[in-house]
């Protein structure tokens, strides 16, 4: 009896062991599966709460749009954006300093191999200038080859009591005022993925061809001092011409160092229109992180960055440069949740902090949020965008920033990181190489009067090719004078 009662009794606790451990392997699955199902994808975005989007009216050409581009090559590679990242981890040290610039919104109209090129030109001798200033490389990065979609102020517009839907940049719908060039058109994707590609094509060719020739670059800008207006700057320009002299006397020219008739140029764009992001995200074989790969970095607009909306869950999973505007709204409990959100490993050069609150603002919101970041211990690039909290209305009636203004914030940037013993890492504008009337004053002052000489934004007024040399002669004294400072405290020490 005793034999068969031992006999039941092991059954039973094999059974129960059996079912422990049945129970136990269904845990881990499960575990497994709810941790997979936690990990970021590329659509995830679509749950999220959307603003700055257009509605498509055509669901299936869409798709088949979005079907269509996700097939495509990506504009850039996953290499591309990691050296880009290891270049604003220097900035974000003083080691580099970071110029982004470029187009208020790429247009299809005036899209041109001229405009390219002239844009490319002021923006390498934008660098050379601040290269002589800030005595650290310059980062070079262009609102190019993707700055196609726009965010507005409102939904609609009213033009002699008709109302229609903005225009949100040429990749969405059309600057005409009429019904039908206002509505979202899908297709319009496919027309700025040739642009965008094309672009990257002629960037690469002017960056690597020896169009970027120190010596050539350099001979641009003194052109620019010629002026008797511009003068001023031709004692920093007769010093940037003696440093190439002495290098060309010591045999350091371009024949024997390829550095000197290259660079590296990156693009950048607003991250605003996710089917595109989303279609152009790839999965990089050598990391196993996704690529978003419509542009080198990527940013969240100042009217997007909600740290539960869908653009920012976008960027918080491509291994890209994120750069995040902080405009006057910007709350010190929304920017702690946002660096978790971008930047949960607090890698350097992930994160790329732009500031723009307007001249005059700059001292009531910045260190506020530089303490932030400092007691949450964040790795961060801070940069400035003088430019878009200083749009006004001119008296004739047309959209304009006051290059006073522009340069009055840029100053107040760089005083309070001296006043809080941290990094101007860089500076951020709207501007092209064509001679534009869009921004008012200057050594070759543009007026109000002057404003619809050549006025051909679509969207936000942008310095011309004059303006963005003087600007960049006026923030590199300041890096000077930053340096200078920072030398003469070391020495105090």
């Amino acid at each position: 009896m005793n034999f068969f009662y031992n006999v039941k009794s092991i059954q039973q606790s094999g059974m129960a062991l059996f079912l422990k451990l049945k129970y136990t392997i269904y845990l881990i699955f499960k575990f497994d599966q709810e941790a997979g199902m936690k990990e970021w994808q590329k659509s995830d975005w679509r749950e999220k709460p959307r603003v700055q989007m257009p509605d498509y009216l055509d669901a299936e050409a869409l798709e088949k749009v979005e079907g269509q581009l996700s097939n495509y090559p990506p504009l850039v590679f996953a290499g591309e954006a990691r050296s880009l990242k290891s270049k604003l981890a220097a900035a974000s040290k003083g080691d580099a300093f970071l110029l982004q610039g470029g187009d208020c919104a790429e247009s299809f109209e005036q899209f041109s191999a001229d405009g390219i090129r002239d844009t490319f030109k002021v923006m390498l001798q934008m660098a050379m200038v601040l290269t002589y200033g800030a005595k650290v490389p310059v980062v070079k990065v262009g609102r190019m080859a993707g700055q196609f979609a726009k965010p507005r102020s409102a939904p609609t517009e009213i033009v002699s009591e008709v109302e229609l839907p903005s225009y949100r940049g040429d990749i969405i719908n059309e600057l005409a005022f009429t019904k039908d060039a206002r509505i979202p058109n899908p297709s319009k994707m496919l027309q700025a993925y040739t642009q965008a590609a094309a672009t990257l094509n002629l960037l690469r060719a002017f960056s690597k061809g020896g169009y970027a020739d120190v010596h050539l670059v350099h001979g641009w800008t003194l052109g620019f001092i010629e002026g008797e207006k511009a003068s001023k700057y031709r004692e920093m320009a007769n010093r940037i011409s003696d440093a190439l002299d002495f290098m060309k006397a010591a045999g350091l020219n371009s024949h024997v160092s390829n550095e000197l008739r290259t660079v590296d140029f990156y693009t950048s764009h607003e991250g605003l229109l996710l089917e595109y992001e989303e279609a152009l995200t790839r999965l990089d074989s050598t990391s196993g992180k996704w690529l978003a790969g419509s542009g080198h970095m990527i940013w969240i607009g100042d009217r997007t960055r909600q740290p539960e909306g869908a653009h920012v869950d976008y960027c918080s999973g491509v291994l890209n440069p994120i750069g995040l505007k902080c405009g006057p709204t910007m709350s010190e409990d929304d920017l702690k949740k946002l660096l978790d959100k971008l930047n949960p490993e607090n890698e350097a050069g992930r994160l790329t902090l732009i500031a723009r609150f307007g001249a005059g603002s700059v001292g009531e919101h910045l260190p506020r949020l530089i303490k932030v970041v400092q007691e949450h211990g964040s790795n961060v690039l801070w940069t400035c965008d003088p430019m878009h909290g200083n749009t006004i209305k001119s008296s004739s009636g047309y959209k304009t920033r006051p290059f006073d203004s522009v340069l009055k914030e840029v100053r107040e940037f760089f005083q309070i990181h001296s006043a809080e013993g941290t990094i101007p890492g860089g500076v951020h504008f709207e501007m092209t190489g064509q001679d534009v009337t869009e921004c008012t004053g200057g050594v070759r002052a543009v007026t109000d009067e002057n404003l619809s000489d050549r006025y051909h934004t679509a969207c936000d007024p942008r310095l011309n090719a004059s303006q963005s040399l003087e600007l960049a002669f006026l923030v590199a004294e300041e890096l000077v004078a930053c340096r200078n400072g920072n030398i003469e405290h070391q020495a105090a020490v």
